[in-house]
């Protein structure tokens, strides 16, 4: 990518995409400006006076080189977060990823924990949590929960939002490791209605589990080849609303998957 279009943003790439795959109406606002006096954008006058806009080759190219350094940089992990998100999105679901949500958990969890897998550790090693306890809950903790995917239906109704917790596991330490810690998923069990495991696959090709080997109140997708799999339905349980500290926290990060048909709203 040249000079010109090096300093170009996230936000530069994303109206260029919106563009290409719409009509081309303008919008008229300063990203326009600055993609035009790039190169990567050009305006068409139609014999009837109306003007529109039209990627260039410059702009192809762009595109291509983008997507190309976008997919380069993704780590296994990150690539699978991205898919499940985006499957989420398809589905019709409000999507966030790398949440943090506090979650109050019984204390008696964490000492479990230490009991079973570190012996004589301090508490605090185990899993992050805030001091004090749960005012309104005697004998709990809060818990700082961070799902991979996190999502909810687009609903107006709260108590049909059925939300959901995604985990997502591409190496098989990582996942033994997850499942020796009942606490880490007694927090996205009380942050959803459902909560899955999407396990990718190891360097053959194969599976890093296998269903059974996850707890039974989880469910497990796999990835086979490109698709993604129900190797076995997750439970599911009624949830009549969100905590309010959820919906702050939901609010200030904003959906992070927005299919790209969202661009035909420019038209």
């Amino acid at each position: 990518m040249d000079a010109s279009t090096a300093s170009l943003t996230r936000r530069h790439h994303r109206r260029l995409r919106e563009i290409h795959r719409s009509a081309g109406w303008p919008c008229h606002d300063m990203l326009e400006v600055e993609l035009l006096a790039a190169g990567l954008l050009e305006r068409r006058l139609a014999p009837d006076g109306c003007e529109t806009l039209r990627v260039s080759d410059a702009g192809i190219r762009c595109l291509a080189e983008v997507f190309a350094h976008n997919k380069a940089v993704r780590t296994p992990h990150e690539a699978l977060v991205e898919r499940v998100a985006v499957a989420m999105a398809q589905a019709g679901r409000l999507t966030w990823r790398g949440l943090m949500l506090r979650v109050p958990l019984p204390r008696e969890l964490f000492e479990v924990e230490a009991r079973e897998n570190l012996p004589g550790a301090p508490l605090h090693q185990l899993a992050a949590f805030e001091s004090g306890p749960v005012a309104s809950a005697p004998g709990h903790v809060w818990c700082m929960a961070s799902p991979d995917v996190f999502s909810v239906r687009h609903t107006t109704v709260e108590a049909y939002l059925e939300p959901v917790v995604h985990e997502i596991k591409v190496s098989r330490a990582d996942l033994l490791g997850d499942l020796r810690r009942p606490a880490k998923r007694a927090a996205y069990l009380g942050l959803a209605s459902a909560c899955w495991y999407v396990l990718g696959q190891d360097a053959r090709g194969r599976p890093i589990a296998q269903p059974e080997e996850v707890p039974p109140e989880c469910g497990v997708l796999q990835l086979e080849g490109e698709r993604l799999v129900v190797a076995r339905e997750a439970p599911r349980r009624a949830m009549a609303q969100l905590p309010f500290h959820v919906w702050m926290a939901l609010a200030r990060t904003g959906p992070a998957v927005r299919l790209e048909d969202d661009a035909q709203s420019l038209l």
